[in-house]
């Protein structure tokens, strides 16, 4: 899977890092940096990461 993030969406809620902080994280200038492919085992707290931003800027995207 290859995550994708709208950055023109996205406003940094970071509901995502609480989700998933493997994948997601606010740098020090608090924007929001990922991994754009994340190991399998990891689909679960990515799926989580998707459900739960308010703005629904994060999509799954086959590889």
């Amino acid at each position: 899977m290859r995550v994708v993030v709208d950055r023109a969406l996205c406003q940094t809620h970071a509901q995502c890092v609480f989700a998933a902080p493997e994948v997601f994280e606010l740098d020090d200038d608090d924007r929001l940096v990922y991994v754009a492919e994340p190991d399998d085992g990891l689909i679960d707290a990515v799926e989580d990461a998707v459900w739960v931003c308010p703005v629904q800027a994060i999509f799954l995207e086959e590889r």
